[in-house]
């Protein structure tokens, strides 16, 4: 699995991350859109296949029970969303596409929260579409 390479708007953070695949996720959540002014377009990169440059540049916010982000301290641009309870989901990153050198080749798994998403917003293709319970139920987590 080959490498893909990304960076901050600035430059001052930047990563290398082996992709599990070509798949990615669309969150359409009401902090996701606050945070991005649209939706988080992200792929999931295991903690284990990701390193960052930069590191002392990265600010961190706690945004619910279960998830932090993280944005470049310069710059602001957003740098992962990423789920810090312990669960099925724990330690994965999930990195805004738009940050990678080369998103190239990267294709729409699903999309979640669609009941939060705008009626202006509107993606093509064939893949499963979760309203926000089943998001959360498939997540294994409750609204607070």
């Amino acid at each position: 699995m080959a490498a893909r390479t990304g960076q901050c708007l600035c430059g001052k953070v930047a990563f290398s991350a082996k992709l599990p695949g070509a798949a990615y996720g669309v969150c359409h959540c009401k902090m996701c859109q606050r945070w991005t002014g649209s939706a988080l377009f992200a792929i999931t990169v295991p903690e284990e296949d990701i390193t960052f440059t930069g590191k002392h540049e990265i600010r961190r916010f706690q945004s619910s029970g279960w998830a932090e982000r993280a944005w470049c301290g310069t710059c602001g641009a957003g740098l992962w969303y990423r789920v810090t309870e312990a669960g099925p989901h724990y330690g994965g990153y999930e990195i805004p596409i738009g940050l990678f050198d080369d998103a190239g080749g990267l294709e729409i798994q699903h999309e979640i929260f669609v009941d939060c998403k705008p009626d202006s917003f509107g993606l093509v293709g064939d893949h499963p579409r979760l309203n926000q319970a089943e998001t959360l139920q498939r997540l294994g987590l409750t609204e607070d």
